[in-house]
């Protein structure tokens, strides 16, 4: 059973995951993988050259200030990035589960909602919290000004829009109570798995 695992930057959907992980359950980020795959696949490299220009790559690999200056202030070219990447990884990750003896899987993935995706999922899983403690948890988190992080905002749904398209939505404030309802959905999500 694949599980779509999402939340707005900021939310916490990481820190859901590691809980998830914690619980014995394959979590793929594919926030992380699609980077592997921006530098280990040449056909992907190629792509994004082409698409970015050569100063998309530096010596230590890819360039990511200068993609995310070039990508986030402009939907369309953000939108052909997307359309290189999200198919090489949808591949890896298939090929992932394939490998997985778990009852179910987490995908954790930033765009689920935006892309129109969730139903490529089982079931999806939102992660939410407060605007304004998502903009101080990035600023901390990636040094960035605040600006830069609403900008990242704007190309994502805000989570009232998303509650509706989300099987279950967690608020992620309090570390506590959030492993309560991570430990609550795991029984939740084990009950609902195929049993073979």
């Amino acid at each position: 059973m694949i599980v779509g695992l999402t939340g707005g930057i900021g939310s916490g959907k990481s820190t859901v995951a590691k809980m998830f992980a914690e619980l014995g359950i394959p979590v793929y980020d594919s926030d992380m993988e699609a980077k592997e795959l921006m530098v280990a696949s040449n056909e992907v490299k190629t792509a994004i050259t082409q698409l970015l220009g050569e100063e998309a790559y530096d010596n230590h690999g890819l360039n990511r200030p200068y993609i995310a200056n070039k990508v986030f202030k402009d939907p369309e070219l953000l939108e052909k990035l997307n359309a290189i990447v999200h198919p090489a990884v949808r591949k890896h990750f298939l090929d992932w589960v394939e490998r997985q003896e778990s009852p179910y899987v987490i995908q954790e993935t930033a765009l689920i909602f935006e892309n129109d995706a969730q139903d490529k999922y089982d079931y999806t899983i939102l992660v939410t919290a407060p605007v304004e403690t998502r903009i101080q948890r990035v600023i901390e988190r990636d040094n960035v000004e605040g600006q830069a992080v609403v900008d990242r905002m704007k190309n994502q749904l805000d989570d009232e829009q998303k509650v509706d398209l989300a099987n279950f939505s967690l608020k992620n404030l309090e570390l506590d109570k959030t492993r309560r309802k991570v430990k609550e959905l795991h029984l939740k999500l084990l009950a609902l798995a195929p049993k073979f």
